[in-house]
């Protein structure tokens, strides 16, 4: 989620975060599955290895795409956050998909409104 729920995510940054994250996860051995995002929040479908702490994922996955947002979208983002910086709130939320059918979960995520 973005920091005060600021729709800040363009058709660009959407499209900049799937880059990211995809690569991310595969530096920590994970593969990103599926990837959307509303205005203000992103949803992220990935697979992870028992040794991944999801936690740590979480805080790699915001802390690095934040950086690299803020130095690509500085105009952008000053013009909700001014100068701080800032681009993801601390909260987030991780559910096990469990028994729960991949492709109705792949679904959802894929519905999401996006930014165009």
């Amino acid at each position: 989620m973005t920091k005060y729920r600021r729709k800040v995510i363009t058709k660009e940054i959407l499209n900049d975060l799937e880059k990211i994250f995809t690569h991310l996860c595969k530096n920590q051995k994970c593969q990103l599955t599926s990837f959307n995002a509303e205005s203000d929040h992103c949803h992220l479908l990935v697979e992870l290895y028992p040794d991944v702490a999801p936690s740590k994922l979480v805080n790699t996955l915001k802390t690095v795409s934040s950086r690299l947002i803020r130095r690509d979208y500085k105009e952008h983002l000053e013009k909700f956050y001014y100068q701080k910086p800032v681009l993801w709130t601390g909260a987030y939320c991780i559910i096990s998909t469990g028994g729960a059918p991949l492709e109705i979960i792949k679904q959802y995520i894929e519905l999401q409104d996006a930014p165009t």
